[in-house]
Order: structure tokens, then C-alpha cells, then sequence
């Protein structure tokens, strides 16, 4: 729990959130578009947000950190570190210097002190990692160079898929903020005992800059940077990933894998839709079943049998090294490394351990989860949050008490770390306010949420922007005496 070099634990003791409030329902959605709404409820959840006219991942991450600091009450004086974890900015050259900048000039209008001028501003990006390639980075500055200050990280997205396209219903945006120190008043961060493990994948998910160098939509300006992805092969690369950490990880704490999976209550993942987490955590038990003993492998093979399969030949595939990334090319029609393993997660799935193995481990905060989308390096810090807020009106988790959480970055690495709750979890979860950060929603129509999604003009949105970030406008100067060429201006609307 506490670093062997340094006396004083280190973790996370803040958290806030902002998410725009332009919803998509998903049955509408399904209405819209022809698709099944019990079967994207079933994988996918009920409903997504999408940035407004006048939003980028800037606005929505400054939004986040103001709040942070106002929830919190901290003083900016003490933050030495200010990370922003994204896959969505849209400047090549500065990143969280421009969340600085824009939460300083709020700070100094209010007649308070802004964030120290000698923080740190890095970017981190990892796909979906970046936010906790960008916590890692704080806790090891609080360790050492940075010891005695804060750090805040934040992680905001827009994620956001051609319209039509199978990642569609799977869009969302918005941001969470961290608050780092030693001593942590919500939970402590084990990165001694933490796992890691990373392999290029060549195609799994990339935003390669040759598709839009150029591009500009003359009514916002905004830049739409869809990905490019291939589903089944981006799940055949997250449940991987996900196996060769966990690995790592119970090597590092010599642990017993099943067991330890066993004694866990809370589980928390990255979440790019309802169905991914479950995948991943479940061919990890199912792996730490082929590893046990006696009794787990029999129960293992109850599962195989189902499914018509050998458990021989099911648990010498699993201790097979498919080389996952020969998979990537135009000719394979099938991406699956583990299929055996697979066709026995679907008989798992229908017993009755996987609800209290699997789904009853990723419950806390679930439901809410429902209704983000995907928010890519936001995704595991907001389902922390909504996670610790229903523990806390549960009374359903203690001090001390270990919650594990995973990681993932298309690309292809993660990052599975032990959280330890502290002993003041609860006032520090009472001030997250993740709840009434999703409050504020405005449903939109199917001609509303094209016109987002487009970049068009829209009419008819029910909402005046209050004690967040907005675009004032865009530059359009490229002369040789003064260039702001697609420079963002912004305003604080308090």
C-alpha cells in the first residue's frame, strides 16, 4: 500500500466531472437509424452525449478542473502539476498549458490566486491511457521533485464516429479531474504493485493525421477526427492486453489468481460500452481458473463442456503466445486469438458464478455508466467516480479495503493498479458531485444531433451555458505582421 522509498502514501483525494449536456437515447437513436434498441441496450448501454457547437476538449477539461478546485477548495498556489490526458486535442504544439491559461483567467477574475506559475503541463496520450499514463506521471512527481504539492490530472474526450459507422452509438465526450497528494483523502494509489504490459498492434485503433490535414467545416471550425477502427479485432486486442497485465500484476504481488479474483468486491475497467469490461474481466477468471486449483480447473471444465469443447485443448490455447498484432491484415476474417477460450466465455456467461464473479464485481457505478458513452481517457475515472458515489449512499465499501482498476489504450498497452480506499473516502467522495454533473441534459432530435454531428448550425437548443467554458470564437488571421489561424479564443460564463 505505501511506496517502500517514500513514507507517505500517495493517491487521488478529489475527483470532478463535466459532461456537455446534449443526450442522444439510444432507442431514438434506433428509431432513427434502423438498428435493434434491445440489442445495442444489451452491448452498448441507453444513451450518449455530444460536445456542443461551442465546445472542444479544452473547454470541457477547464470546466472539470474549476470544479475540481472549487469542490475541493484548493489552493492553486499548491499545484505543481497540471496533466491533461487526451486523444482528442486538436493543437500539435500546446496542450494543458491552454487549460491552465483559460482556468487561471477564471481564478484571477474571481480575485483568486492562480495556479502556480512554476507547474508542470504535460499532455500525455495513449489513446484511452492517457489519462493514466498522466496519473502515473503526477503520483511519480509527488514522489519525488514535487513532494509537499498537488498535482491535478485530467482526462477529456470527444469521441466521436462517422455517422453509420459500427461505432456510432458508442460516441460520448466530456471530462474528469483528479486531485493528487500525498496522504490522499479518497484512495491510495499501489503503483509498486501495479501491472503493465504493451504490443503494437499496427491497426487496432489510429487517427492518422493524413485524413484530415486540411479539412475545415466553414460553419464551426471544428475538426471531426474519426478514428480508424476495427471492432472484433480492437476486443481481440483489449482482451490481451488485459490477460498480460493482470499477469504482470500477480507476479509482481505474488498473488494467486483466482483467489485474489475471488476476494475482490470492486472492480473498475476501461469502458468504451457496457459489454467490453465484462469480456475482459471474465476471460481473466476464466484464465486464473486454468491456473488454480483442483476444484477451478473442474469448474473450468464444466464451462468447456458446455460450449463442446476439451478443457486440454481450451487451457493449452490460453498457454499458447499468439502473436496477436500477424492477425492485422485485410485478408483474415477472423481476428479471434483466444477462439476456443471465447466459445467457453459464452457458456460462463450463462451461468450462475458469472453474476457474482463478474457482473456483481463491476456493478458500483454501472447503471450511471449507461448513459455516458464512451469517453475514452475519461472512461475509467468517470466510472470511479459514479462508482464511489453509489458506494458511499450503499455504505458498500471500507477503508482500506482494495478496488482494482484497469487501464486500457488501443495501440496497444494497459495498466491494471490497486486502489486502497482511504479513511476519509467518503467526505472526499460527498464533494465529487458526479451526479449533478449528468443532471443538466438537453434531449436532442434526430435533425439536432446530425447538425452537431456535422458541424452545422443548429436550432432550437434549450440551454444557456452557466459556470463552464465556451469557444468565443476562432482565429482567421494568417498575415505576416499577426497569424491565429484556427487558434481557439475562449470565455469563462460564470
Amino acid at each position: 500500500m505505501t511506496d517502500p522509498v517514500h513514507k507517505n502514501p500517495i493517491g487521488i483525494s478529489g475527483l470532478a466531472a463535466y459532461v456537455p449536456p446534449y443526450r442522444v437515447w439510444l432507442e431514438d437513436w434506433c428509431d432513427w437509424t434502423g438498428n435493434q434498441w434491445p440489442k445495442i441496450r444489451e452491448v452498448v448501454g441507453r444513451s450518449f452525449r455530444v460536445r456542443g457547437p461551442d465546445q472542444s476538449v479544452y473547454t470541457l477539461a477547464a470546466t472539470a478542473v474549476l470544479r475540481l478546485i472549487d469542490r475541493y477548495d484548493v489552493d492553486p498556489r499548491r499545484v505543481k502539476f497540471l496533466g491533461l490526458g487526451t486523444e482528442s486535442s486538436t493543437d500539435n504544439s500546446a496542450g494543458a498549458i491552454i487549460v491552465k491559461g483559460m482556468v487561471d483567467r477564471a481564478l484571477v477574475a474571481r480575485g483568486k490566486a492562480p495556479i502556480s506559475r512554476s507547474c508542470e503541463v504535460p499532455e500525455f496520450k495513449h489513446a484511452c491511457l492517457g489519462g493514466v499514463y498522466g496519473m502515473k506521471g503526477a503520483i511519480r512527481h509527488l514522489a519525488l521533485d514535487g513532494a509537499g504539492s498537488q498535482a491535478i490530472v485530467v482526462c477529456a474526450d470527444i469521441a466521436e464516429y462517422a455517422r453509420g459507422s459500427s461505432g456510432e452509438p458508442t460516441q460520448g465526450a466530456g471530462a474528469v479531474a483528479m486531485l493528487l497528494e500525498e496522504n490522499p483523502k479518497l484512495a491510495v494509489v499501489d503503483l509498486v504493485g501495479s501491472g503493465s504490459a504493451s504490443d503494437y498492434r499496427i491497426m487496432d485503433f489510429r487517427k492518422p493525421m493524413l485524413r484530415f490535414c486540411g479539412q475545415d467545416r466553414s460553419q464551426t471550425h471544428q475538426v471531426q477526427d474519426f478514428p480508424v477502427f476495427n471492432g472484433k479485432y480492437s476486443t481481440t486486442c483489449y482482451v490481451d492486453e488485459t490477460i498480460h497485465a493482470m499477469n504482470d500484476m500477480y507476479e509482481k504481488r505474488g498473488l494467486d489468481a483466482i483467489d485474489y479474483l475471488r476476494s475482490l468486491r470492486a472492480v473498475f475497467m476501461h469502458r468504451p460500452y457496457r459489454r467490453m469490461p465484462e469480456t475482459g474481466f471474465a476471460v481473466s477468471y476464466l484464465f486464473a481458473l486454468a491456473g488454480g486449483g483442483a476444484e477451478d480447473r473442474a469448474e473450468l471444465a464444466s464451462y468447456c463442456y458446455e460450449a463442446g469443447l476439451s478443457v486440454e485443448d481450451v487451457r493449452a490455447e490460453m498457454h499458447g503466445k499468439p502473436t496477436v498484432a500477424s492477425l492485422a491484415n485485410p485478408e483474415n476474417l477472423n481476428y479471434e486469438a483466444y477462439p476456443q477460450t471465447m466459445a467457453v466465455l459464452r457458456a460462463f456467461r450463462a451461468s450462475r458464478r458469472f453474476r457474482r464473479e463478474i457482473l456483481d464485481k463491476l456493478a458500483l457505478g454501472s447503471d450511471t455508466m449507461l448513459d455516458l458513452g464512451n469517453l475514452y481517457t475519461a472512461a475509467l475515472p468517470a466510472w470511479l467516480a459514479a462508482g464511489f458515489e453509489q458506494a458511499l449512499d450503499e455504505d458498500s465499501l471500507a477503508a482500506g479495503e482494495e478496488v482494482l482498476t484497469l487501464g486500457y489504450g488501443s495501440g496497444d498497452a494497459a495498466e491494471v493498479i490497486p486502489f486502497f480506499m482511504a479513511d476519509g473516502w467518503r467526505e472526499a467522495t460527498s464533494a465529487i458531485g458526479f451526479g449533478d454533473a449528468m443532471a443538466a441534459a438537453v434531449d436532442l432530435t434526430q435533425a439536432q444531433y446530425q447538425a452537431l454531428h456535422d458541424g452545422r448550425q443548429v436550432t432550437g437548443l434549450d440551454y444557456a451555458p452557466k459556470n463552464e467554458f465556451v469557444i468565443d470564437r476562432v482565429g482567421r488571421h494568417d498575415d505576416r505582421h499577426f497569424a491565429d489561424l484556427g487558434i481557439e479564443y475562449y470565455r469563462y460564463v460564470g
